[in-house]
């Protein structure tokens, strides 16, 4: 996702913003929203923190890619923002793992005291 976030920058510090707006909060609100979920979430993935939280938003900015920016598009265009789609939705119902940051440092040890089940 940074390949596609970091690009998304340089749009965002231009004068003159030229961007999708398909939730009607104008083209600069949308490429920054674009962009935090693009680099920002992306890096909170890679690292394993938050993983669940930040999958969110990368999973409405590929929903948004695959069905609004690319609606007109073939489907060999939107075969890359689905792919991605899929792998966060999968993020978001399994989480990071054991050795995300999350998993390392969120252990719950098992209070149960009876007897093994």
């Amino acid at each position: 996702m940074l390949t596609h976030g970091i690009p998304k920058i340089n749009r965002l510090m231009a004068d003159e913003v030229k961007f999708a707006d398909p939730f009607g909060l104008g083209p600069t609100v949308s490429l920054a929203l674009a962009t935090f979920a693009e680099v920002g979430c992306a890096i909170l993935v890679m690292i394993g923190f938050k993983v669940r939280l930040a999958a969110i938003p990368l999973i409405i900015t590929m929903l948004t890619a695959a069905f609004y920016a690319h609606w007109d598009d073939p489907f060999g265009k939107k075969e890359l923002p689905l792919l991605y789609l899929i792998c966060f939705l999968a993020l978001l119902i399994q989480g990071g793992g054991n050795i995300s940051i999350d998993g390392l440092f969120g252990k719950k040890k098992n209070i149960y005291k009876g007897p093994a089940l």
